[in-house]
């Protein structure tokens, strides 16, 4: 008989602990998921001023050199929170590394990844115009 009594306090335990579960709203229940703060300092390293880049943005699209993991999304949450402008796409390049020599030792330079950012017509970022 102990041993009935031992099961039937589980059980009691497990009622409890389902009572006590919070009910999900109906979006959470949907499968949406809550998204986390972006931290730009990991995504975004520094804007990528150069020629093209300048011709670039005429076209309000963006340079920018980002970390090796970062990705699209990511990159177009960063730019929005930094720059407060709308994102329309985002285009991710790497960039390999050239291969250089200094007399008989060889190397190769490090490579990085780049973001092309298109913005919204109508919107600038100011600290990038060249």
């Amino acid at each position: 008989m102990a041993i009935k009594d031992i099961f039937k306090k589980k059980e009691a335990e497990k009622k409890a602990q389902e009572k006590e579960k919070p009910v999900l709203k109906d979006k959470e229940k949907k499968g949406k998921k809550t998204v986390h703060p972006v931290e730009v300092y990991r995504v975004l390293k520094s804007p990528h001023i150069t020629e093209k880049s300048g011709d670039l943005s005429q076209k309000n699209q963006y340079l920018f050199k980002v970390y090796k993991e970062a990705n699209k999304i990511e990159v177009k949450r960063a730019v929005e929170k930094t720059y407060n402008v709308d994102v329309v796409s985002v285009k991710i390049i790497n960039v390999s590394g050239k291969k250089r020599r200094l007399g008989k030792i060889k190397g190769e330079s490090p490579g990085y990844k780049k973001a092309i950012v298109k913005i919204k017509s109508g919107q600038k970022i100011e600290a990038l115009l060249v």
